[in-house]
């Protein structure tokens, strides 16, 4: 009898934690949605997304997002292309080269950088990275490559935890099958192992994408802050998510209809990345 009870009441608790899960994102959805599509409405979708000027507090004001919307797809980019590979190499290290002792050290500090707050990586590449890349390739620094640089970096932590525990999620007689058939150990898990775990490896790039593109509090210290489209790597740019941070302290009326509309597009990149997760995710379920 106490038995049966404690089961009905655990199963009611699932159901509410669910529930409340579920009625925060649909009041998230609507309060974003409701605030900024009326304005994307009234300006038009191709003049707020495509028009290349940004200023809201003129006396004949332009709500344009497209630098925001190139700088945020281009710091990303340079992200993947710095944390991608090094994520997924360190990952193979971690799970079949990385020596006992070693492991105990690597595996939690790897754990320790996804609990670091991203001003203090923000603080960090402020101290380290300007001043490298302004003496390397001039300006003040805040350029491109040192927030791509910052984002490679943050987005560690989930690629090498994710894609670790994909590959040691493939079954073990994979690695003895390759063996027993000739390869030797590089080969087999290159060639094996590796395949055999892209769909979570994919997965695990696909949230990192996710990281990089939402943060704010890190890049607001080092991209430059320039709502301009960049012509080359040393320029600065702003971001989606720190045009929010910067201006909805002292915006009002047009101008901050116009922040909660880009975190509408924000939140529309958001959804296309989780949706590509889930069908990459199902994909690897039918393989």
């Amino acid at each position: 009898m106490q038995s049966n009870f404690t089961e009905t009441f655990m199963k009611y608790v699932f159901i509410v934690c669910a529930s409340l899960s579920i009625l925060s994102i649909i009041l998230i959805f609507y309060f974003i949605f409701e605030g900024g599509v009326p304005f994307i409405l009234e300006e038009g979708i191709g003049n707020f997304i495509f028009n290349e000027v940004w200023r809201p507090t003129a006396s004949n004001p332009s709500f344009g997002i497209l630098p925001m919307i190139v700088g945020s797809l281009v710091v990303t980019a340079g992200a993947i292309i710095i944390g991608v590979p090094i994520g997924v190499l360190s990952s193979i290290f971690m799970a079949f080269y990385c020596p006992d002792w070693l492991y105990k050290f690597a595996k939690p500090a790897i754990n320790l950088m996804a609990s670091i707050p991203s001003i203090v990586y923000g603080y960090f590449a402020l101290r380290l990275f300007v001043p490298f890349f302004r003496d390397l390739m001039g300006g003040t620094g805040m350029n491109i490559v040192t927030a791509s640089t910052l984002l490679g970096i943050m987005i560690l932590p989930t690629i090498i935890g994710l894609t670790e525990a994909s590959l040691r999620a493939v079954p073990k007689e994979y690695y003895s099958a390759s063996v027993g058939l000739g390869a030797d150990h590089d080969r087999s898990i290159m060639r094996v192992i590796l395949p055999a775990a892209k769909s979570g490896i994919l997965s695990a790039i696909i949230l990192g994408i996710g990281r990089a593109i939402g943060e704010t509090m890190a890049v607001i210290l080092v991209t430059g802050n320039q709502p301009a489209i960049p012509n080359d790597l040393n320029q600065g740019v702003r971001t989606l998510t720190t045009n929010i941070v910067l201006e909805m302290g002292y915006a009002s009326g047009r101008h901050r209809e116009a922040l909660i509309a880009t975190a509408v597009v924000l939140f529309i990149f958001i959804i296309i990345l989780n949706t590509t997760f889930m069908i990459v995710k199902n994909k690897g379920g039918n393989d």
